[in-house]
C-alpha cells in the first residue's frame, strides 16, 4: 500500500484485475525491488541529485531543528546525540525497534516525541508536521545507503507476525489487502501506472501527488481511503506494527530518504 499506487476511480475495475490475477503470495529475498526502480529516469533523476531532491529542502530544517534548544530543559538533540553525520548514521536502518520500555515497536517519529519530553521537557510534535518530518528525515538521511536491517528476535517476530495480519487482512467496502497489490501483483498496470511492492525504505518520502514530504503511515492511511476502509490513526499499534512488518519485509533494501515518488 506505499508506493506509486494511486486512488482507483473504477473500483469494479480494480476488483475485476485482482480477481483475474494469479497469486504470487510473499516477495522472495532475490525478488525485492525498491519502489525506486518503478519509477521513470527522470524521477529517478529528480531523487539523486541533492540540489534537485525537494525533500532536501526538509533535510535542511531538519538539520536547523537538531541545533534548536527546547523545553524546559533548554537542551537541543545535538546535546545528547552530537554530530547526527556520526551518531545518526544507519540509526534509521533498525527503525522500527521494540522499546524495552513500552514493550512494543517505536517508529523514528516516535521516539523523537519521546526523546522531546523525556529529555527536551517539550510538547510531543505533531503527526505530519513540517517540524516533526523534518526531524525525521534529517535522521533517516544519515543512514541513506544502509541496508534496512530489522531484527528477527523472537520479540521482534511477535510485532511483525501482527503486522503481517494486518498486511494481508482484506479490508473495506473493496474486501482488499494490502498483500493483493504488492505482493501478488507488483509490476502488473493498473490505471497505467505500475504497481510497487510498496517497501518503506525511502521514507519520509516528497511524493508529487501531495507537494509536500509526508511519512510512512501519511502512506498507510492514503491506501486505506483507496480500500474505501477505515483509516487507522496516527501511532495506533496497527499502523506501527504495520509499519514494522514492511520494514522486516524490505530488509536488505537501501535506505533512500529523503525518496522521491510520483
Amino acid at each position: 500500500m506505499i508506493g506509486e499506487l494511486r486512488h482507483w476511480s473504477g473500483a469494479g475495475a480494480l476488483v475485476c484485475f485482482l480477481a483475474a490475477a494469479s497469486l504470487a503470495g510473499e516477495i522472495s529475498t532475490d525478488e525485492r525491488r525498491s519502489d525506486y526502480e518503478f519509477m521513470s529516469p527522470g524521477l529517478q533523476r529528480m531523487q539523486d541529485d541533492d540540489s534537485v531532491n525537494p525533500g532536501m529542502l526538509s533535510v535542511l530544517d531538519g538539520k536547523t531543528l537538531w541545533q534548536r534548544k527546547e523545553g524546559t530543559e533548554n537542551k537541543a538533540c545535538a546535546d545528547c546525540h552530537g554530530d547526527a553525520t556520526t551518531s545518526m548514521k544507519s540509526v534509521a536502518a533498525r527503525y522500527p525497534m521494540i522499546d524495552p520500555k513500552l514493550s512494543r515497536p517505536v517508529d523514528l517519529e516516535g521516539r523523537i516525541n519521546a526523546c522531546r519530553i523525556t529529555h527536551q521537557g517539550a510538547a510531543p510534535l505533531a503527526f505530519e508536521s513540517k517540524a516533526l518530518l523534518a526531524l525525521t528525515v534529517y535522521v533517516a538521511h544519515q543512514s541513506k545507503g544502509f541496508s534496512v536491517d530489522i531484527p528477527d528476535d523472537a520479540t521482534t517476530m511477535q510485532f511483525i507476525n501482527a503486522g503481517r495480519m494486518v498486511f494481508v487482512q482484506r479490508q473495506g467496502q473493496l474486501n482488499l489487502s494490502c498483500a493483493e497489490c504488492h505482493d501478488d501483483n507488483w509490476g502488473r498496470k493498473l490505471a497505467g501506472a505500475t504497481i510497487p511492492q510498496g517497501h518503506p525504505n525511502g521514507y519520509p518520502v516528497y511524493r508529487l501527488e501531495w507537494q509536500s514530504l509526508g511519512s510512512v503511515q501519511r502512506r498507510l492511511r492514503n491506501c486505506l481511503f483507496g480500500m474505501r476502509a477505515e483509516p487507522y490513526t496516527y501511532g495506533a499499534p496497527e499502523m506501527t506494527t504495520l509499519e514494522l512488518f514492511l520494514a522486516w519485509r524490505g530488509r536488505g533494501l537501501m535506505i533512500e530518504a529523503p525518496a522521491v515518488r510520483p
